[in-house]
C-alpha cells in the first residue's frame, strides 16, 4: 500500500483547481478586453487630433480645408504636412472625413463601425466604445470621457 504523499491529487483537488481557475477567468478576461478597446479607443483619438492639426495648419497655408467627402481628401496633406494619413482607426474602421472650403468634420464611428457619424445629444462626453467620435474645425464636439461600456 501507498502512503498518501506518493498518490498524486484526488478528482475532487483537480475539480476545485478548474472551478478556480475558470472564477479567475471570469473575471480577468472582460477586463483585458475592456482595456484593449480603451487603447483602440486612445488610439483614435491621438490619430484625430494629429490629423486635424494638420488639417488646421494645410487651412492656414491654403486659405481653405482641403475638400472631399472621404479620407482620402486628405492625401494633400502628404508629405508636407504628414509623411503618411492615418487612415483608419483602432478598430481597422476606415476614417470618415467631410470637408468643404469652409469647415470640416473628421470622426471615427468607433467600435460598431459605420459610415457616417452621429452626433449625440449635441455632442460632448460618451461612455460606450460603440458611439461615434467627432472632431470638427479644431475642436473634439463627441469625445469618449470617464469609464466605457
Amino acid at each position: 500500500m501507498q502512503d498518501r504523499a506518493s498518490r498524486g491529487f484526488t478528482l475532487i483537488e483537480l475539480l476545485i483547481v478548474l472551478v478556480v481557475i475558470g472564477i479567475v477567468a471570469a473575471i480577468v478576461v472582460p477586463n483585458l478586453l475592456n482595456a484593449l478597446d480603451k487603447g483602440r479607443q486612445v488610439r483614435t483619438v491621438a490619430d484625430l487630433r494629429i490629423l486635424g492639426g494638420n488639417i488646421e495648419v494645410y487651412s492656414v497655408d491654403h486659405g481653405h480645408y482641403p475638400a472631399g467627402s472621404d479620407i482620402t481628401a486628405l492625401n494633400v496633406l502628404v508629405p508636407e504636412y504628414l509623411d503618411d494619413v492615418m487612415d483608419v482607426d483602432g478598430w481597422d474602421h476606415e476614417l470618415i472625413y467631410i470637408g468643404v472650403a469652409l469647415n470640416y468634420t473628421l470622426g471615427s464611428a468607433g467600435k460598431d463601425g459605420g459610415d457616417s457619424l452621429v452626433l449625440l445629444d449635441g455632442g460632448g462626453p460618451t461612455s460606450n466604445f460603440n458611439d461615434d467620435i467627432i472632431y470638427s474645425a479644431g475642436n473634439f464636439v463627441q469625445w469618449p470621457e470617464g469609464t466605457q461600456e
